[in-house]
């Protein structure tokens, strides 16, 4: 009686057991069966009985099958033994009841894939007459779950995309032939008549101009329907910064005359925001900052922003605080659809290491889209200030004519994982008052992005930049013209201006050329931290010409703090060779990546 009572409660207690999987020659196959195994993913998190260690190496079985199916072994099977017993086995429940306590069974499981099947016929009732199917599934090629079922939606898509507004396609039908392992697939179509862009309307709008926004998308009634012409409009009226959200919605049927007309509901962003900013470093101190912004100044979507910063709080040495003072007007579509104008003023008291001023800055740019990720941006400035350095104070008036190419495909402003960011700017200088000579100021910079884990969790960054001044030697060109390297921006570790040339008394003395390069590795550590090992190098030399200067490198570690909007950057940076002005340390902290 005893020990039928101890069986009894061995029936309720948790069967401890092993999995193996048997190899089957194609390690895809085996990693998704493994990936999808509930024997696995649970086997030390929930313990099962014998009755339900049963079922689930069962639901194993079904979800094997699918597999199978997905890589293309339609023929396929999975064998699952439990002790060497097969799962439909009346035997195998009473062996796992009487299995002693602690010790583990056995589960095995063994593929047989069988021949992998290809795809035979591809057929497309209803297709209209004339149609070009776009590149998908076609005979021969291995049968393949994923791309079978993408099919179907990328042919809606292209019958949408060539006017086909209403246009239906089926979930494939497949029929396998056993005898030639063939696999045909019928995608059935349902086009529905082709039709045309009809009027277009808003629904929402709190203030901004309908005609206006209408001209702005550039979708006109009469042009052929298109998922995508309504995609790109959706994406120009988000990119005027008025709409929290845009929503095309086409009518569910065409007009007599076969035109569709077309809503867009916009969500409409609050038209006044402020912001507060703040950034440390320890060699140039904390800057504070504060912004207040209209978002649709005159009903088309222009911006005014003014900004106020306090630069070099808490600074150390001599620099003393400053200020920065801006506005700026920008009006989208300005003489031409896509293209930007910006008026700029700006009153900037700052003082450097290796110099200070008080400057009043004014400017005028047009900037326009070259295509979908090219933009090209020109227009004068003109700039009036008093410089400061080494004790000697000098005026200057300047005129400038800034040119940028701009190439972007980078994924996220605040915090990219894939992509480039890239610039060139020339800017021709004329010194205005004085005798100072013409020069010309040339930049490049490029940052590119690459994804080493799966959703960005894990990105190498990498950053280039160079630049040299022509036409005018070191000291005819003023302070804040020159270059210099050291801080956030170039090599952190070094205090900002302290890389290249200097004065007798160690102070920074600029330079006409420059070049840096930074490497760092940004790993998320959890869901809201990350940790960003890196190394920045660079030079300043007072002749023309980059690559000539002395090198100095810094390195560091950063942490991160990933937030909605963005990630709280905090990075300590070491110089590898101490030169005057700079520390033994630096310390940085900001919103959203170094670069």
């Amino acid at each position: 009686m005893a020990v039928f009572i101890g069986r009894a409660a061995l029936a309720a207690d948790p069967v401890s057991y092993t999995v193996n999987f048997v190899p089957s020659g194609d390690g895809a196959l085996d990693g998704l069966l493994r990936q999808s195994s509930a024997l696995v993913a649970v086997q030390k998190k929930l313990p099962a009985g014998p009755f339900a260690l049963i079922g689930r190496a069962r639901g194993d079985a079904r979800k094997f099958a699918v597999v199978l199916h997905s890589l293309g072994y339609d023929g396929g099977s999975v064998e699952i033994t439990i002790g060497g017993d097969a799962l439909g086995d009346p035997a195998l429940l009473d062996m796992l009841n009487a299995l002693p306590q602690g010790q583990a069974v056995a589960v095995r499981v063994t593929p047989h894939q069988g021949a992998q099947f290809r795809l035979g016929k591809v057929q497309t009732p209803g297709l209209p007459p004339g149609f070009v199917v776009p590149p998908m599934v076609k005979p021969g090629q291995p049968a393949l779950a994923a791309p079978i079922l993408a099919a179907a939606p990328a042919l809606r898509a292209a019958l949408r995309n060539a006017g086909y507004a209403f246009a239906e396609v089926s979930q494939p039908w497949a029929v396998a032939r056993l005898a030639t392992h063939r696999l045909d697939v019928t995608y059935t179509i349902t086009p529905g008549p082709r039709v045309r862009i009809g009027p277009v309307s808003f629904e929402g709008l709190a203030r901004t101009n309908a005609a206006f926004l209408r001209q702005h998308i550039a979708l006109r009634p009469g042009q052929p329907f298109s998922d995508t012409s309504l995609a790109l409009a959706r994406d120009s009226l988000l990119g005027l910064g008025v709409f929290a959200a845009v929503t095309p919605v086409p009518a569910g049927k065409a007009a007599a005359d076969g035109e569709v007309p077309v809503v867009f509901r916009v969500v409409p962003q609050k038209r006044h925001a402020v912001t507060l900013s703040a950034l440390y470093a320890t060699d140039t101190g904390l800057t504070l900052g504060t912004s207040w912004e209209d978002r649709d100044v005159f009903t088309h979507a222009e911006r005014l922003k003014f900004t106020a910063a306090g630069n070099g709080l808490a600074a150390t040495g001599t620099r003393a605080p400053g200020y920065d003072l801006k506005a700026v007007f920008a009006k989208p579509d300005f003489a031409a659809r896509g293209q930007m104008l910006s008026v700029s003023l700006e009153a900037l008291n700052e003082s450097l290491t290796a110099y200070s001023r008080k400057a009043l800055l004014g400017g005028v740019a047009l900037s326009r889209p070259l295509g979908a990720h090219l933009s090209f941006t020109y227009g004068p400035q003109f700039i009036t200030e008093r410089v400061r350095q080494q004790g000697v104070n000098r005026d200057y008036a300047l005129a400038q004519l800034p040119v940028t190419l701009s190439y972007s495909t980078a994924d996220n402003l605040l915090e990219p994982t894939s992509g480039v960011n890239a610039a060139a700017t020339v800017t021709p200088t004329l010194p205005t008052a004085g005798t100072g000579k013409p020069f010309i100021i040339a930049q490049a910079s490029m940052a590119g992005y690459i994804p080493v884990e799966p959703a960005g969790r894990g990105v190498l960054a990498l950053r280039g930049q160079v630049g040299s001044i022509q036409g005018a030697g070191v000291f005819q060109v003023p302070p804040d013209q020159r270059f210099y390297a050291g801080g956030s921006g170039t090599v952190r570790g070094y205090t900002y201006q302290t890389i290249g040339p200097l004065f007798p008394d160690g102070a920074p003395e600029g330079g006409l050329a420059m070049d840096a390069a930074s490497l760092e590795f940004r790993q998320r550590v959890g869901k809201s931290f990350g940790v960003v090992p890196f190394i920045d190098a660079g030079q300043v030399n007072a002749g023309s010409r980059p690559f000539a200067g002395t090198l100095r490198v810094g390195a560091g570690l950063g942490l991160r703090y990933y937030t909605s909007i963005g990630p709280i950057r905090l990075d300590l940076a070491f110089p590898f060779t101490r030169v005057a002005g700079s520390g033994a340390f630096a310390l940085y902290a900001g919103f959203g990546e170094a670069f």
